[in-house]
């Protein structure tokens, strides 16, 4: 019965505003306002219907009635917080996606790109060098950005060509190095031309290093707990 006298309501509204397409209004009203008007016509009838049909049954109607209230009043809220939910959803998923890094918006507006410490306790991000994706642990005691030679391979820069004449200090010792230039080095919106770098000897470095030579140019570098911040 509900579902005859809702195709009836909507069916009214279609032939009236065929009927008045040209004109461009039906019973007085625009025929944008009147097709709300069905609309409201057709949920208030369906409403009323329900309400008919289960009114020896008042309790459950109106726990019905409050559980679909409560269920519209949370989608609102989240249409109304969407953009918190999603920076909260962001950090939740950095925390748990190694090198993922967060971008959230600072006090002025600037853009920040937070980093979460890892297990080993140090701070890693994907960066994206000459437009290829690398891991990278962040290092300021690094003067410039240290590749390994794994990478430097994998990045195409051909690392059995270049002059590993450098001797640089590390945590095991001396190592030798070849200096090269990178046509960009980027880590999230944060995007850098022509970076200083360094390539690690064989089996020198277990992983890439983003040094100073990137950090240096950024506004600032603050360690919060178990971020790292880094502002543009």
């Amino acid at each position: 019965m509900r579902f005859w006298i809702l195709l009836g309501v909507l069916g009214f509204g279609l032939a009236m505003l065929l009927w008045n397409h040209q004109d461009g209004r039906t019973f007085g009203l625009g025929n944008d306002d009147f097709s709300r008007m069905i609309q409201l016509t057709a949920l208030a009838a369906l409403l009323a219907t329900g309400f008919v049909a289960t009114r020896g049954r008042m309790s459950e109607t109106l726990r019905n009635a409050a559980l679909w209230l409560l269920i519209m009043l949370v989608f609102v809220a989240g249409y109304v917080y969407r953009d918190d939910l999603k920076s909260v959803a962001e950090r939740v998923s950095a925390g748990l996606v190694p090198g993922r890094a967060v971008v959230t918006t600072g006090p002025a507006g600037e853009q920040i790109l937070v980093l979460h410490k890892m297990d080993h306790g140090h701070f890693q991000v994907d960066a994206r060098i000459n437009g290829k994706s690398a891991s990278m642990l962040v290092d300021t005691g690094a003067s410039t950005v240290v590749l390994s030679y794994g990478d430097a391979e994998r990045l195409g820069l051909q690392p059995e060509t270049l002059d590993f004449s450098l001797m640089v200090s590390t945590a095991n010792g001396t190592a030798v190095a070849a200096p090269v230039r990178l046509v960009s080095l980027a880590v999230g919106p944060i995007f850098r031309r022509d970076v200083r770098a360094m390539v690690a000897g064989p089996g020198k470095l277990d992983q890439s290093l983003l040094g100073m030579s990137f950090l240096g140019t950024l506004g600032s570098i603050e360690i919060r707990g178990d971020e790292l911040r880094l502002r543009d």
